[in-house]
């Protein structure tokens, strides 16, 4: 039997808790994350009836024990406790993060034997078969490279594929099996370009590419990642969601890049962690409740630590942009170090005036105007009715998105100049910023295609279109069946701020999510019903294409209709064009 079989084969013991304690598989940590900014393994532990601090008590004693067993005297062990759970991981050096999982179930197998009072596995051997998965992986030309690549200053890239050093214009990317050696390599020509990471519950896709639009507006090339694709100039390098770390790999390897915008999403960073320690600007544009539930974060201030994470990609100097209207942010802020520029829509928030009076910088709203206190002094940047996104002021959510493009742009040393005009040139239309309150002009009617998916977005989507005056309202409306039935209804209870006439409940086949057809809409029929809406009010349609066409047919002059479209969006945008 292999080696690596027989130590799968002897990591067992733990089955046996199963009415009280459930383990998910472990995964490699690439790079920063929840937890730390070190590479390893980790596993998540879910129990009932047991103590957190026993668990993790036996994990530090066992972890330990193993790394020390494993020659990795120089790794470290941690932990993160959870209402029902606890986060155990240990780091590795970055050749053998395979061999680390090994390691993280291993002494989780001592872990639970002591926890059953069970006789665990002779502890030599199962070392030693560890040991024999290290020998298989090891990588010496990769750990050269590392400790090159961090001696020059330069920023190293690793994934299963490939290793490149640099960014952008200054990167060279090899195989993983064919690596140089340090002293074949013209270190001049290899360097770190301007870097930002974007995160948030909503607007981060926005904001990046805001902040691209500014780069360009630079007369930089620049480039995005994002939840839709990944793009160098107007070049689209691949279509998805590229909003984790591999994204960003395949971005900053483009050898065309002069400034990289990376939209960063939770799962990214709670699967593998972030692609680098070297950039020069993050933000995060809010935290709210969604996608809660998952490797331990279930609660918003455990989100907005997920989000956080951000912090621990800046180089030494680095810009951590921050929202100052939003609760669980400033409380979060409060737990990190990081050089932080606040942002608000209030020139008098107490933040603000705070970081004023320090001599810090920040950006705000005064008297109709976005303004940056670069420290000493302020300066009028544009004038809010001149940035189309915020659709004349009514849109304070893209004004706080675009404060935020402001404040990264400025600490990625791009001029001022070029965030004015990078601001005042991108449109809220289907092509600067597809699925974001993209209007359309249809029979005299005013529509808005958005793909705001959860209460936050919606929210702020609806208040903004509520005050455009309007001889009638349509809104379609759809979710995705993992959401609970309470969520649903406040999702619609949310959306019903917009005070439509006409309520369209649509089905969406491909995220029914274990629901039936008609679950979801009898769930925005009721809403709609509890809230005073008439039965005649509220149509149902078997496709976001459908509804739309249902709407579309009806619209008169003077109308307004909001499409939140969440699947078929090519075919609505589409229809809208024609």
């Amino acid at each position: 039997m292999d080696r690596i079989e027989e130590l799968e084969n002897a990591l067992t013991i733990e089955s046996a808790y199963a009415d009280h304690i459930r383990v998910d598989d472990a995964r490699r940590l690439t790079g920063p994350g929840l937890l730390w900014n070190r590479p390893g393994a980790v596993m998540d532990v879910f129990f009932t009836d047991i103590g957190t601090a026993q668990v993790t008590a036996l994990w530090e004693k066992h972890a330990r024990r193993v790394l020390d067993g494993l020659g990795w005297q120089d790794q470290d062990v941690t932990h993160r406790s959870f209402t029902g759970g606890v986060n155990l991981a240990i780091s590795a050096p970055m050749d053998q993060l395979y061999s680390a999982i090994f390691a993280v179930q291993t002494v989780w197998h001592f872990c639970a034997a002591e926890l059953l009072a069970s006789e665990p596995g002779d502890f030599d051997q199962m070392v030693a078969d560890v040991k024999s998965v290290m020998e298989k992986e090891a990588n010496p030309a990769l750990i050269a490279l590392i400790v090159a690549a961090e001696a020059h200053g330069v920023d190293i890239l690793c994934d299963d594929d490939e290793v490149s050093i640099g960014h952008g214009t200054g990167s060279q990317t090899w195989p993983v099996d064919a690596l140089p050696t340090p002293d074949d390599l013209d270190w001049s020509a290899l360097h770190n370009i301007p870097v930002a990471f974007i995160t948030g519950t909503n607007g981060k896709t926005t904001t990046t590419r805001l902040l691209e639009a500014i780069a360009r507006a630079s007369g930089k090339v620049a480039g995005l990642t994002s939840t839709e694709f990944v793009r160098v100039g107007d070049d689209i390098l691949d279509r998805g969601d590229y909003s984790g770390p591999g994204g960003g790999r395949m971005l900053l390897r483009d050898k065309r890049l002069e400034v990289a915008c990376l939209e960063v999403a939770r799962g990214g960073i709670l699967r593998r962690g972030l692609p680098t320690r070297a950039a020069m600007a993050a933000a995060v544009t809010n935290v709210a409740n969604d996608h809660l539930g998952q490797y331990g974060v279930n609660t918003v201030p455990e989100l907005a630590q997920a989000k956080f994470a951000v912090h621990r990609t800046l180089a030494e100097g680095g810009v951590l942009a921050l929202n100052a209207d939003d609760e669980f942010v400033r409380a979060e802020a409060a737990n990190t170090s990081a050089n932080i520029w606040w942002f608000s829509l209030d020139a008098q928030n107490a933040l603000i005036r705070q970081a004023r009076d320090a001599g810090k910088c920040c950006a705000y709203v005064r008297s109709g105007k976005i303004v940056f206190f670069d420290g000493a002094a302020e300066r009028v940047v544009i004038a809010v009715g001149d940035v189309p996104l915020t659709m004349g002021g009514v849109a304070k959510y893209n004004i706080l998105n675009a404060l935020a493009a402001l404040c990264l742009a400025l600490a990625l040393n791009l001029p001022v100049q070029a965030a004015r005009k990078g601001l005042a040139g991108f449109k809220p239309d289907a092509r600067d910023n597809p699925g974001r309150c993209n209007e359309f002009l249809y029979n005299g009617a005013r529509v808005f295609v958005d793909f705001a998916h959860n209460p936050h977005s919606i929210s702020a989507v609806c208040d903004a279109l509520s005050s455009l005056p309007a001889k009638r309202r349509f809104i379609m409306l759809s979710h995705a069946g993992d959401r609970s039935d309470q969520d649903i209804h406040d999702v619609t209870a949310t959306a019903l701020n917009f005070e439509p006439d006409v309520v369209v409940a649509t089905e969406l086949e491909g995220y029914l999510r274990g629901r039936e057809l008609g679950d979801i809409s009898d769930l925005i029929e009721r809403a709609a019903l509890d809230h005073g809406y008439g039965a005649h009010q509220i149509l149902r349609a078997p496709s976001p294409t459908q509804a739309a066409s249902m709407i579309l047919e009806k619209l008169e002059p003077g109308d307004v209709a909001l499409l939140l479209v969440l699947s078929d969006r090519d075919a609505v945008l589409a229809m809208l064009d024609r």
